[in-house]
């Protein structure tokens, strides 16, 4: 696995990591949760794939695996900022008003979403450590920036696999249950800041999905609920 991080001014610099991305995320969240959001029939793409973005992938042999957006949010494009304060707002079908109860407009905050690892990911071990990976992608370019924290709308179980992988999270908002795939989303927090190195959360992601085996076997998690524009 090797990881990559861009934004669009860079994402020439990545032959087609960007659109295999958005491939990624149209088979996952379209074709198998069924959420309403824009594309065609090979990718997904939405009002917040600007330049405000940030991008955080894994590759193997080649091929995008996993991958993550991010953005400040203090971002705006046209008539938008990011998803949680567009949800707030009311712009956002799907995704209730009462999401968070505090609507940050801050550099120190960023906001995570489209969360995905392919199905090509078979095992535990791997898909955690997928997600480690391109979390620390954001982690490092947000605290680049000079931000604090990083929110995110996820499954609640979502917060145990963070702290599994050495983030700590917390709830900032009370869980619904999504219309259109019928899993329940949360808004949850986690520092900046990574709490082990690359090593040593190699070996904690191993130990944790040799004991998740004996419990549950492991689900593409999306980080944040459809929206209808």
């Amino acid at each position: 696995m090797n990881h990559i991080s861009f934004n669009l001014a860079q994402l020439h610099q990545y032959g087609s990591a960007f659109y295999d991305f958005l491939g990624l995320r149209k088979r996952f969240f379209v074709d198998q949760l069924g959420w309403d959001i824009p594309h065609d029939d090979d990718v997904e793409m939405d009002q917040y794939d600007n330049p405000t973005a940030f991008y955080s992938l894994v590759l193997r042999k080649g091929r995008v695996i996993a991958g993550i957006r991010a953005m400040p949010t203090t971002a705006t494009w046209g008539s938008h900022t990011y998803m949680l304060r567009d949800a707030v707002a009311g712009k956002l079908g799907g995704i209730p008003s009462t999401i968070i109860n505090k609507v940050a407009v801050s550099p120190n905050v960023w906001e995570a979403t489209r969360v995905v690892i392919s199905d090509e990911v078979t095992t535990q071990a791997d898909r955690s450590l997928c997600l480690s990976l391109i979390l620390d992608g954001v982690v490092d370019e947000a605290k680049s920036k000079g931000a604090t924290e990083i929110m995110a709308l996820c499954p609640p179980s979502f917060a145990r696999t963070l702290r599994q992988i050495g983030y700590g999270a917390h709830l900032i908002g009370e869980p619904y249950v999504n219309a259109h795939d019928g899993r329940r989303y949360v808004a949850m927090s986690m520092p900046a800041e990574r709490k082990m190195p690359l090593v040593a959360k190699i070996s904690a992601v191993a130990k944790a999905a040799h004991a998740a085996k004996a419990t549950h076997l492991s689900q593409p998690q999306p980080v944040h609920a459809p929206s209808v524009i």
